[in-house]
């Protein structure tokens, strides 16, 4: 084991937690390690939501650069920020047990949702949720890593911001003043962590194959399997959890129009036997059920 694995990392401090957590269990296992650290253009770029900026993969390109270049072998990411398609000769390593799936408002005092009020979120899912349950809000875009949005909330007159509870969890910022939104359906792969490595890297592959949670290999592969077959290369409102049960897994997926008005969701059982494909058959139903024609109306809507 005298390879260095060099593990590529964002530098905020939740992506550093990320590649720490994975830099410890590795070197658990003895092999060595080293850190190195990146700015990716999602970090650089705060002044326009996320899907104004067209690009796949925005906080993972620049790290694909890095392992292709051979500057790193192996690369940390919260899975839900990474394209489902992998760049050619990148592949998934591992996914590490999932942490917490939910999403959470922290808030300003206790908000009166019947009163007007403005909710902070750059996630067109979280947005159109919110907008679903209470048409008469306004959302705002909120960008930056998760300590710069707490900052921006507490110096808005914004009544709350959405965050995924594991990314406060994580780095142990979860303030008092927060509710989980048990009703919010997670982005796919929410709370969980991929490590990505050269597909020809037969030793980094095989570290990192150490460190797999198969039972959350499964869930987010079926969700990711939904996102896939439904997005169709386009960002859109699209939420699905898997969560598994002994030997069943339990799906729920959602699409939304942009405003929130629209709202198409399913909800299925399937034996672990059986779930080959199955984030697929979901999507599947779900644009046989007018999915396709509120893609079309995002699409036509995202050009704009």
């Amino acid at each position: 084991m005298s390879k260095v694995i060099r593990i590529g990392t964002r530098d905020s401090e939740l992506a550093l937690w990320q590649a720490k957590t994975v830099q410890n269990q590795l070197e658990a296992r003895g092999y060595k390690t080293e850190l190195v650290p990146v700015k990716s253009t999602g970090d650089l770029i705060l002044d326009k939501p996320l899907y104004e900026l067209g690009i796949t993969g925005i906080f993972t390109k620049t790290l694909d650069v890095a392992m292709i270049n051979g500057t790193v072998d192996i690369a940390v990411h919260s899975m839900k920020d990474v394209p489902t398609a992998l760049p050619f000769g990148i592949v998934q390593a591992a996914v590490l047990e999932r942490a917490s799936t939910e999403d959470i408002l922290v808030h300003k005092e206790n908000p009166d949702y019947k009163k007007p009020c403005t909710i902070a979120t750059g996630s067109l899912r979280r947005q159109a949720q919110w907008l679903n349950r209470y048409p008469h809000h306004q959302t705002t875009d909120i960008r930056g890593n998760v300590n710069t949005r707490l900052q921006k909330l507490a110096a808005s007159d914004w009544t709350g911001a959405i965050f995924a509870k594991a990314g406060l969890e994580r780095i142990n910022v979860l303030p008092d003043n927060h509710e989980v939104l048990d009703w919010m359906i997670p982005a796919p792969a929410q709370g969980a962590m991929l490590v990505v490595a050269m597909e020809e890297d037969n030793f980094s592959r095989t570290a990192c194959a150490k460190l797999n949670h198969e039972p959350t290999a499964l869930c987010t592969h079926i969700e990711r399997e939904f996102l896939k077959t439904l997005e169709g290369g386009c960002t859109a409102p699209i939420g699905a959890l898997a969560e598994d049960f002994d030997d069943e897994i339990r799906f729920q997926g959602v699409l939304f129009s942009l405003d929130g008005q629209t709202k198409i969701e399913i909800e299925r059982v399937v034996s672990k036997a059986n779930a080959v494909g199955f984030g697929t058959d979901c999507a599947l139903e779900v644009l046989d059920n007018g999915g396709r024609e509120l893609m079309k109306e995002i699409k036509e809507k995202m050009k704009k």
